[in-house]
């Protein structure tokens, strides 16, 4: 059995618990309280010298950090990670895409005001780039999956759930999503895909 050290509010951990729970893979989750300093302890960092969630532990082979790693290593040779090199790679495009430009904005205003609870007021001009930037990203998104179900070929992939995971919670980061039909029904198709659970669920 897998086991994952995880925080459950995290979206980097909730694409690793999507893939796990899409390929059926059985695993077990340990909660890590990063907000009371619990991935910056002896124990965590021995297994993570960067601190941060999520880490995998790997049977027979041992433990691996970095979301991206993580999924790519799960979704090898299923239908998550396309058989075509050219599709494969626009896989990774928007992946890299997502630890680039998304995940930075939405990912780091949305624990700034849900996790730490800072208010606007507080963060000032910091938040207001934040969220300029969580917007920029959604728009090349929503221009991505305009005509089309899904972001690569027209199946659920890697990328989806890379994507997904932040995208979803964009209201929790003060980003509306209203203005974007194209994201908003391709977040309907992925929460119908099976075995999806909601991003605080182990």
């Amino acid at each position: 059995m897998y086991r994952l050290y995880d925080y459950l509010p995290s979206g980097n951990g909730y694409k690793v618990r999507l893939t796990l729970r899409y390929l059926a893979l059985p695993y077990e989750v340990v909660e890590v309280d990063i907000k009371q300093g619990a991935s910056r302890t002896p124990e965590f960092l021995a297994m993570n010298p960067n601190g941060r969630i999520p880490v995998l532990d790997v049977p027979g082979r041992g433990l691996l950090a970095e979301s991206h790693a993580i999924i790519s290593y799960l979704g090898k040779g299923s239908s998550l990670v396309p058989d075509d090199s050219w599709d494969e790679a626009l896989m990774w495009q928007w992946m890299c895409f997502e630890q680039y430009n998304l995940e930075p904005a939405i990912g780091t205003a949305r624990f700034w005001l849900r996790s730490q609870r800072r208010t606007a007021e507080e963060l000032g001009e910091r938040l207001t780039e934040k969220l300029n930037a969580g917007r920029a990203a959604l728009e090349v998104l929503e221009k991505g999956l305009s005509g089309r179900n899904f972001l690569v070929g027209d199946f659920y992939s890697l990328a989806d759930i890379a994507l997904y995971a932040y995208t979803h919670v964009a209201p929790e980061a003060g980003i509306d999503l209203h203005p974007y039909p194209a994201i908003r029904s391709w977040i309907r198709n992925i929460e119908s895909e099976r075995r999806w659970a909601p991003i605080t669920s182990r």
